[in-house]
């Protein structure tokens, strides 16, 4: 099974920034934790890695407590976990494998020490050499803890606390070396926060340079863009200008030359203008009479339609006249015939009167 997929566990970005780029170097997909807490989420709710990079002093729960966590789930057991540490002597590292670490990496890491540890790593993996887990022990039961001291490799386990073999006695030379360990561990985990927080700031710094740059650069070459067309247009112009001089004299020649060679071929000279002239002026003559002929016509027409006309509306005045005239007369005649009825009609009535009484 070739080793493809990593998961890295460190407080520290910058060491978990290292160590990811020499992975990915090897084509390696890497997911990166920041604590132990993180990182058994992480396996809780991703698919399994095939090779976990545990750091070993972190905040919280350690890379031993957080291996004894991962070796103590059936379903995490069997992945390989690479401590990552500073510390890398025999005592360490037996003490590292008794409770589930495959190797042991040193901090910093480099590309040779790297290879080495993941060649091996694919190498037991395809013989099929790695260990059966086993369940891991619990706390003060069959080893102690790397950082603890000890009489040396063939020391008795304790039991319960209380061990078989006397306690070792607190000497200078022990006391010392627990002081150093401890300075040694504080000054590390406060010199992982420092290149942390160093990192982080220089990372934003760099971004934000980024940005500018990058701003900056957008608008030179918006610029140099807006020139560039300014400057295209200012060719374009004169070349048009220049073209559009050059055909309107390439077109002034062409016409020379074609009335030039239209003379040649059709002997129209100046003679030939001159009758053309003379004929267009009697042409012209002959239709100025031709439209004054018509005129005077026309004007004669015209008085002998008006003069009829008026004629034809007095008759019809006097007609109309007439007929009025004859009309009024008859009114005049029937009133004094109804009159003269009227007296007769009346003058019968009395008569009737008188010859009755």
């Amino acid at each position: 099974m070739a080793i493809k997929n990593a998961l890295l566990v460190d407080d520290s970005k910058v060491a978990r920034f290292a160590l990811s780029k020499l992975l990915e170097s090897r084509d390696m997909q890497v997911n990166m934790a920041g604590s132990a807490e993180e990182a058994l989420d992480f396996l809780r709710r991703h698919q399994r890695p095939d090779v976990i990079f545990m750091d070993h002093l972190m905040p919280g729960m350690n890379g031993v407590e957080a291996t004894k966590a991962i070796k103590g789930n059936p379903e995490t057991a069997d992945i390989p976990i690479i401590m990552c540490t500073s510390k890398k002597s025999p005592t360490f590292v037996e003490e590292a494998r008794n409770f589930g670490v495959y190797n042991i990496l040193t901090k910093p890491p480099h590309t040779e020490g790297l290879n080495l540890v993941l060649e091996q790593l694919a190498s037991d993996v395809a013989a099929g050499n790695l260990a059966k887990p086993a369940p891991a022990p619990a706390a003060g039961q069959g080893t102690t803890a790397p950082d603890a001291p000890r009489n040396g490799p063939n020391a008795a386990p304790t039991t319960n606390g209380q061990g078989d073999s006397p306690a070792l006695p607190l000497t200078s030379e022990l006391i010392e070396q627990i002081a150093r360990s401890a300075v040694k561990t504080h000054i590390n985990n406060r010199l992982h926060e420092l290149l942390s927080d160093l990192f982080d700031e220089q990372f934003d710094h760099l971004k934000r340079a980024l940005e500018d740059t990058r701003s900056q650069q957008e608008a030179q070459l918006s610029e140099r863009l807006d020139d560039m067309a300014r400057r295209l247009e200012a060719r374009t112009q004169g070349l048009r200008d220049d073209i559009a001089a050059e055909i309107n004299l390439n077109l002034s020649q062409e016409l020379a030359n074609l009335k030039q060679a239209l003379a040649r071929q059709s002997g129209f000279t100046r003679e030939h203008m001159a009758e053309l002239k003379d004929h267009i002026t009697a042409v012209q003559t002959i239709d100025t009479e031709f439209w004054q002929t018509l005129q005077s016509e026309a004007i004669q027409q015209a008085h002998d339609i008006s003069r009829e006309t008026a004629e034809d509306i007095a008759q019809r005045t006097i007609d109309l006249f007439v007929a009025r005239q004859r009309a009024a007369s008859a009114r005049f005649y029937t009133v004094g015939l109804a009159i003269s009825l009227s007296v007769f009609s009346l003058g019968i009535v009395w008569l009737s009167g008188v010859f009755s009484g």
